[in-house]
């Protein structure tokens, strides 16, 4: 464990020596150049193939030892006549899969009975092109105790809802045989992914059973489409959630403990997902594999998930100031302390307002994700919403923030305290670099926000002189 803490920290010492790169990543202890994790997902127009793999990763036992090892032992498609170049870049992904399929470790015993899981991972190359890893944990049909495999859908898009469903059909087509996944998943690949609020409609065949028509709705709303802040909501209270944003916000270090994957996997999703129109783009591991503990030991911020077996480890490392959030018992075994100050306090009492109001009335997960991500969305709106107007053009098109003079502009102290820090960030930084570079006026749901709020503020203006 100590000679992989010492690589860790030397590699995350490199990278930001070589121009503060983003993609600071222990998934780079394992080989190097590697496939690393974070979580900032781009949004897809619709269009491209679904996915790129479909594996399954079994365990296999050790020659030496009672120990498994988790291997690969099915891939479709399988690729053929790759350049150099794509096979070893297609190697050092595949090699990489195994261990963030079974995160918790080598020591198994054959099972009668597992309860399914449903997990995700994201990888990204050292290019910045990104492959999100949808998992299915289960136990393979048969008599006797047996060994869990998973199903892994390998793709370049995220919608975690969407690829559920699709392995809600690969489940129910194991049950029956490999050989009737394959037509399905054929199927798939042919398809293209559709449009935010489109749907595409797969005939599969099923023994026994004929032909099935599988209907794949994309959300209308695109940028929540890969989160589901249900979990969150079930271990944490509102208040808990805006600490834990807050300690986001300033990008430090977080730590999420929990029995099983899939509350590991969701709960550490929505977190980041709090953070939007901005992507963390520090140390990112929905489930931290055994091997890579060493990652809670980093000086560099880190939103990581640790499975609950590991707790006294990762207790006992030596860890800088961290939050430490116990998603079983919904409680912080460890904080900084300052949590609750660092955001304005009326804009916290707004959030925590707002994510109280009808939050039970709710019927649909999409309107779930709404409620509680709207909130989070107006205030960074009511913080940097003005920040458009602080970039400068020069001729040539390349855009100039003016930090001091946009920081000015705020009225409140309060507010005008936390932009202070907030600008010093990696999450705004990058934000800002995107909208210097950028040609075309600002766009997208943040922008339309903004808009809204900018057009509320005109009619009161307007109302209050009427009443004068």
């Amino acid at each position: 464990m100590d000679g992989l803490g010492r690589r860790l920290r030397a590699s995350l010492r490199l990278k930001r020596g070589r121009g503060g790169s983003t993609q600071d990543n222990p998934a780079e202890a394992v080989k190097e150049p590697e496939w690393v994790q974070e979580p900032g997902l781009p949004n897809f127009a619709g269009g491209q193939h679904f996915f790129e793999y479909l594996l399954v990763v079994s365990l296999k036992k050790k020659r030496s030892g009672e120990d498994y090892e988790p291997t690969i032992t099915y891939q479709f498609p399988k690729r053929e006549n790759l350049l150099r170049g794509q096979q070893e870049e297609e190697e050092r992904l595949l090699s990489a899969i195994p261990l963030f399929c079974f995160p918790d470790g080598n020591e198994w015993a054959p099972l009668t009975e597992y309860p399914r899981e449903t997990f995700s991972f994201v990888l990204t190359n050292v290019d910045g092109s990104r492959k999100i890893g949808y998992c299915r944990r289960l136990l393979p049909a048969g008599p006797g105790p047996r060994l869990p495999k998973v199903y892994c859908i390998i793709s370049c898009i995220g919608c975690f809802g969407l690829f559920s469903k699709i392995l809600d059909e690969v489940e129910k087509r194991h049950q029956i045989s490999m050989a009737v996944i394959y037509p399905f998943m054929q199927g798939l690949r042919e398809a293209a992914f559709p449009a935010p609020g489109k749907t595409v409609t797969l005939k599969s065949f099923i023994p026994d059973s004929g032909t099935e028509f599988i209907s794949l709705t994309r959300p209308l709303d695109s940028h929540l489409e890969h989160v589901d802040f249900s979990s969150l909501l079930q271990c944490l209270s509102f208040e808990q959630i805006l600490q834990i944003f807050a300690s986001a916000v300033l990008e430090r270090r977080i730590i999420f403990l929990a029995e099983g994957l899939s509350t590991l996997s969701q709960c550490i999703h929505a977190a980041a997902a709090l953070l939007y129109p901005f992507s963390w783009a520090h140390t990112y591991i929905p489930v931290v594999p055994e091997s890579l503990l060493a990652t809670v030991c980093c000086p560099t911020p880190f939103m990581v998930g640790v499975q609950m077996r590991f707790r006294q480890e990762v207790m006992e490392s030596p860890m800088e100031e961290v939050l430490l959030v116990n998603l079983c018992e919904g409680t912080f075994l460890m904080s900084v302390g300052d949590e609750k100050d660092i955001l304005p306090p009326k804009l916290q009492d707004d959030i925590l307002g707002s994510l109280g109001q009808g939050i039970n009335e709710l019927p649909t997960s999409e309107q779930i994700n709404e409620h509680v991500s709207g909130p989070f969305v107006q205030f960074f709106v009511k913080t940097v919403g003005h920040y458009a107007s602080y970039i400068k053009r020069e001729a040539n098109g390349q855009g100039r923030f003016q930090e001091r003079a946009f920081c000015k502009a705020l009225t409140s102290k309060a507010n005008r305290r936390f932009v202070k820090k907030f600008v010093k960030t990696q999450l705004f930084s990058l934000f800002i670099q995107e909208a210097e570079k950028s040609k075309s006026p600002p766009a997208g749901y943040f922008q339309q926000k903004i808009r809204e709020y900018e057009e509320q503020k005109k009619q009161k203006k307007s109302r209050e002189k009427t009443v004068k």
